[in-house]
């Protein structure tokens, strides 16, 4: 889905579930770089809380021999789970992800799983092969009411224009704070939108005249990832498909010293790690850290491209 600044390296998977019920995850690891399952509660637009409710990291999981798994999902502590990785990270004090065993917690208003499979290189890597079901139900489900009906269409009116009013308000607040600048946004905020608590967000807003490039440059810290996207005003990736509008850890072309220089032009300036506008005069941008040392602020300046070309 094309919301909240989504990363062209991921492959996003979510399930509609209940805090009330219990589920069964089972699939093989896969090659992909990064693999984290989350259970938030709440949606954009409710009136409900929204918080994340329990998180399980690709590299904590116990696999097979053959590289399967299973995971319970579940308000009560699977058997194979210590009883410190019963609790939230926030109550336990232990680093999001390090919950022993194959459980991921939910609680009792926990209404959605979130599955980030994060690619270092698209090309090369596969992706983990997943499926859920009902752990304590069998046969059929209830059937289809209109009561059922109404109430899942004003549900899905209420998440379609809470997620277009949440975003675009981060966008103006990112464009009041100084345009073709990184700011920090605060983990609780991150948390709360239902992002990964193993990620550190920088946020901004960005806006180029023709013939005009914003420069960022940073020396990234001993880190698991990170990456620059461009979106447009909405916080939707721009068509990544078609244009280099992203640049991780990965593919990055670094300086002798280590750092590293983006360059984000509506025309290619002939040097490395240019991103494209794709056509756009303005938008949102995102650099994420994953698990980093540190977060250094990344440094941004604007230029012109014949300043560049020279």
């Amino acid at each position: 889905m094309k919301i909240g600044a989504d990363n062209p390296d991921n492959y996003y998977q979510s399930a509609a579930i209940s805090g009330r019920c219990a589920y069964r995850i089972r699939g093989t690891r896969g090659t992909v770089y990064y693999l984290g399952f989350g259970t938030y509660a709440g949606s954009y637009g409710s009136k409900t809380r929204m918080a994340q409710t329990g998180y399980l990291e690709g590299k904590d999981l116990r696999l097979e021999p053959d590289g399967s798994f299973e995971i319970t999902v579940s308000c009560t502590e699977h058997s194979g789970a210590s009883a410190e990785g019963s609790r939230p990270p926030e109550a336990s004090g232990v680093r999001a992800g390090s919950q022993a065993g194959n459980w991921l917690r939910m609680e009792p208003d926990t209404s959605s799983l979130i599955v980030r499979q994060t690619f270092r290189d698209r090309q090369a890597e596969r992706i983990a092969d997943l499926h859920i079901e009902r752990a304590d139900a069998h046969g059929p489900p209830q059937p289809i009411t209109p009561e059922l009906i109404d109430r899942g269409l004003a549900a899905a009116a209420t998440y379609v224009n809470g997620t277009a009013a949440l975003f675009a308000d981060w966008a103006e607040g990112f464009a009041r704070r100084g345009v073709n600048q990184l700011h920090r946004l605060d983990p609780a905020v991150a948390n709360a939108a239902h992002g990964d608590p193993n990620i550190f967000y920088y946020h901004g807003y960005w806006e180029l005249d023709a013939g005009e490039a914003l420069i960022i440059e940073v020396t990234p810290p001993p880190c698991d990832y990170w990456n620059l996207q461009i979106n447009n005003h909405w916080m939707e990736s721009l068509d990544y498909r078609y244009h280099t509008i992203a640049v991780n850890h990965h593919g990055a072309t670094y300086r002798p010293d280590g750092s590293v220089q983006i360059v984000v032009a509506h025309e290619n300036p002939g040097i490395a790690n240019w991103l494209e506008t794709a056509g756009h005069r303005r938008g949102t941008m995102c650099w994420r850290w994953i698990r980093a040392a540190s977060h250094p602020q990344p440094a941004t300046r604007v230029v012109t491209v014949g300043d560049l070309k020279g």
